[in-house]
């Protein structure tokens, strides 16, 4: 077995084929073929269903992926710990994020220490980023939620207040503030189900024994606020991601604490990697005060 081979396996089973693997490999259709034949022949099984044109992971395929990644991205490591010199003068680091909100702060602050590491960021889900996370898409995760999955060291950033907001010409424009018991008798424009926004609303809701009048759910925050734009109700965003407009105003939340959350994770074997190592150590530096957040301790 040798680490050409994995990294032949490992391309096959994300891109989901053998062209598409040696076309990402800058390699042969031939050479990824032959390279995931010999790993099969020598140790007598098949990590491949091939069904037509299809491919599918055995489950001794699905096995070894897990334990691919990890021998690889250990070889990329000791790659750049080698290459790097102590003061990280090059190297890569990939993000994946939830939000492009707060993570261009990160990436400056990162940036500014180490200016030659090359960055890079993608946008998903929480779960598309934690799987990422273990495919080693990306190495750093920027998650609206924490998870007690053990596989992850999680650093916690920063949290917000979620507020609400109107058009100029509202009727509760004239207010300051607005009660959150208050807020439970207007046509609210939510974020869909199962967003973080959502899910803290609603559990703000709850601590009062109240129930949010969803006059529509709306799938992002820009379209949210178009939608209060258009008089179509309130609209309810984390106060970090508020963007003020002549049109709009703005009314933070009282009578119970409805927060958003920013947490900052790794895979745990690869905490102690010199590149994410000076990441998280960035951040814990320059995030002091952001948000009323207080730094926790790397899981």
């Amino acid at each position: 077995m040798t680490l050409i081979q994995l990294r032949s396996f490992i391309a096959v089973a994300r891109h989901n084929g053998f062209t598409a693997a040696a076309r990402v490999l800058k390699v042969s259709q031939t050479t990824i073929t032959s390279q995931i034949q010999a790993l099969e022949d020598e140790h007598g099984v098949r990590l491949f269903e091939r069904r037509g044109r299809r491919i599918e992971l055995t489950q001794v395929g699905h096995e070894l992926l897990q334990i691919a990644h990890q021998m690889v991205g250990l070889e990329d490591d000791a790659a750049m710990m080698l290459k790097d010199s102590a003061d990280l003068r090059s190297g890569a680091l990939k993000i994946g994020a939830v939000s492009p909100f707060h993570v261009i702060e990160m990436i400056e602050a990162f940036n500014a220490r180490y200016p030659e590491v090359y960055l890079s960021m993608a946008l998903g889900n929480s779960e598309a980023v934690l799987q990422e996370l273990v495919s080693y898409g990306c190495d750093i995760g920027v998650l609206a939620h924490d998870t007690d999955d053990d596989r992850y060291s999680l650093q916690h950033y920063a949290s917000f207040p979620v507020i609400a907001f109107v058009r100029r010409d509202h009727r509760l424009a004239a207010l300051k503030t607005i009660e959150l018991a208050d807020l439970a008798k207007e046509k609210l424009l939510m974020r869909e189900r199962g967003s973080t926004t959502r899910r803290a609303v609603e559990e703000g809701f709850a601590t009062i024994g109240a129930t949010p009048r969803v006059a529509m759910d709306i799938g992002s925050r820009e379209a949210i606020r178009e939608a209060v734009i258009r008089g179509l109700g309130i609209g309810l965003v984390s106060e970090s991601e508020y963007v003020p407009d002549e049109q709009l105003h703005p009314l933070p939340i009282t009578g119970a604490p409805i927060q958003t959350h920013i947490y900052v994770c790794c895979l745990r074997e690869r905490r102690r990697s010199r590149i994410l190592a000076a990441f998280f150590d960035t951040l814990r530096q320059t995030k002091t005060g952001k948000g009323g957040g207080k730094t926790a301790a790397a899981s």
